[in-house]
């Protein structure tokens, strides 16, 4: 369904300045994780302790507005490590590297640090664990996102298999003997995520797994915030980066759960104002690499056209922080 005819809702009265009146549902939460923030605090604390330039692996997690504030305080972001010079501070970014990257940096006499997150450390802990158990090991998740990459690259090349849609599922074909475990990336969709695991289930019933898949709280968290929302929205705006993966899950899952269209929008100034056209209630969330400031500059982006009615749904309550890693901490 378009989402200029979506319910055919008629348009609300005007405000006393002649403003169309446009309610706006918040979810709750949204923006920054734990990992996130701490991984950006990295970079910040490593630039006031040795100060600029300090070098970044990859983007430190994919927000193209968080990358350009780091850069401007003296980051740089590089792809590889032969960027970095000789003796160099250099951060592994949120999403977890490969050990052949970590070993690279020893070779090259490189000072780290590694902002991975705590529970991207944890799945590759799983793997490490189920490999030493002589299993061999399933991951789902999809193929070139840098958390892959990091997780699969924990272990030799052919000891873990990516698994992206049912169809991997039922092509399989496992190692003669084989024991085999699953592990999962962090950021995928909830219900996705359950369906594999249930189709690796039916397949594979002695297949081991985490005691809950490895998709993280803040993922969960934010896709049951959508949901909670979208069913009440005409369009559901999602703020975060093309490349950021939980980004991309909560549009779908807005989508999915009820909204008749969900765009993912980097920030305020390149929303198309035509989208908004013949919508009563929108809703608004951001990925868990977006901060809080970008929900604050769409509102107010808005209501430079509109009158808003924000209304905030909150399904639960975050107070995960995780800590600095022993070399920044006092």
């Amino acid at each position: 369904m378009d989402a200029n005819v979506a319910g055919n809702v008629p348009a609300p009265p005007a405000d006393a300045a002649g403003k169309r009146h446009l309610r706006v549902l918040l979810a709750g939460p949204r923006g920054f994780c734990a990992g996130v923030d701490r991984a950006i605090r990295i970079v910040e604390e490593a630039l006031r302790r040795y100060g600029a330039p300090v070098y970044v692996r990859h983007e430190i997690v994919h927000n193209r507005y968080v990358v350009e504030q780091l850069e401007q305080k003296g980051a740089i972001f590089v792809d590889e490590l032969s960027e970095v010079p000789p003796g160099a501070q250099v951060v592994f970014s949120a999403h977890g590297v490969a050990k052949s990257v970590t070993e690279d940096a020893v070779l090259r006499r490189l000072t780290t640090l590694d902002a991975t997150c705590p529970l991207v450390s944890k799945v590759h802990r799983e793997a490490e664990r189920h490999h030493a158990a002589g299993r061999h090991i399933l991951m789902i998740g999809h193929a070139g996102h840098p958390e892959v990459e990091g997780t699969m690259g924990q272990l030799p090349p052919g000891e873990m298999t990516l698994i992206e849609d049912e169809a991997d599922v039922a092509s399989f074909t496992p190692p003669a003997g084989a024991k085999l475990a699953f592990i999962t990336q962090t950021t995928l969709s909830v219900d996705d995520t359950a369906a594999l695991v249930s189709a690796l289930r039916t397949r594979f019933p002695a297949i081991e797994g985490p005691r809950s898949e490895d998709i993280c709280y803040a993922t969960t968290n934010r896709q049951a915030a959508v949901k909670a929302i979208a069913h009440d929205s005409d369009l559901v705006l999602v703020i975060g980066s093309p490349n950021s993966s939980n980004s991309q899950r909560l549009r779908e899952v807005a989508e999915r759960s009820g909204a008749p269209r969900a765009i993912l929008i980097p920030r305020a100034e390149k929303l198309d104002w035509s989208v908004l056209e013949g919508v009563a209630t929108l809703g608004v969330t951001a990925g868990a690499s977006a901060p809080e400031l970008l929900v604050d500059e769409l509102l107010t982006h808005l209501s430079s056209h509109y009158a808003l009615d924000v209304e905030e749904r909150q399904v639960t309550q975050e107070d995960v922080v995780f800590r600095l890693p022993a070399a920044l901490t006092p």
